[in-house]
């Protein structure tokens, strides 16, 4: 199901046959470097992850990861969306992309269409994000789309100390952010 189009980059749900796209995306190196090994090592695995993961998720709660495609190609590049984690106050903005297509600005546009989503059709009053504390490329991201940091947290999964950063959707929305439509 489409979720938000722009000019160049469909969001849309993940779906049973994206298996080897999200089996190439959770093996990359930036992926197992600042996300962790999911375990996902065939395209059963990919199949699993993507069905207990972000397909439970969009019957819970409506949202959860979504694909990232190249409108010009239907190619998935990545994925960005929300997720409801038990280890954080509010809902979490995560994204992924294909290091192969770093450097283009679609992290930057897939996440502005995202905090527009979460304000506007889900209604959320905050959001929050955590990257590592090496993650640069994420953390400019993050700042980019209206995120401010708001302090180091412990990580439970991993013992490890992240960077959470803070979006009050509650503030005006900056014409940069808006996308171009809503979900679908």
């Amino acid at each position: 199901m489409k979720v938000h189009q722009s000019e160049r980059l469909l969001l849309r749900e993940l779906r049973e046959d994206d298996a080897a796209f999200v089996m190439e995306l959770v093996n990359e190196p930036a992926w197992l470097r600042f996300i962790g090994d999911r375990n996902v090592h065939s395209l059963e695995d990919a199949r699993d992850y993507i069905a207990k993961g972000p397909v439970a998720s969009y019957g819970r709660r409506g949202f959860g990861l979504w694909a990232v495609d190249l409108v010009a190609t239907a190619e998935s590049i990545g994925i960005c969306g929300l997720v409801q984690r038990q280890t954080l106050e509010h809902v979490d903005l995560g994204f992924a992309f294909l290091s192969r297509h770093w450097g283009h600005g679609y992290a930057r546009e897939s996440a502005a269409a995202v905090v527009e989503l979460a304000r506007e059709f889900f209604r959320l009053p905050k959001l929050v994000a955590i990257t590592d504390l090496d993650n640069h490329p994420s953390q400019k991201v993050l700042t980019s789309v209206g995120f401010r940091y708001d302090k180091l947290i412990h990580w439970p999964e991993t013992s490890e100390e992240l960077m959470l950063y803070l979006h009050d959707l509650a503030a005006a929305p900056s014409a940069a952010a808006r996308p171009e439509s809503g979900p679908a």
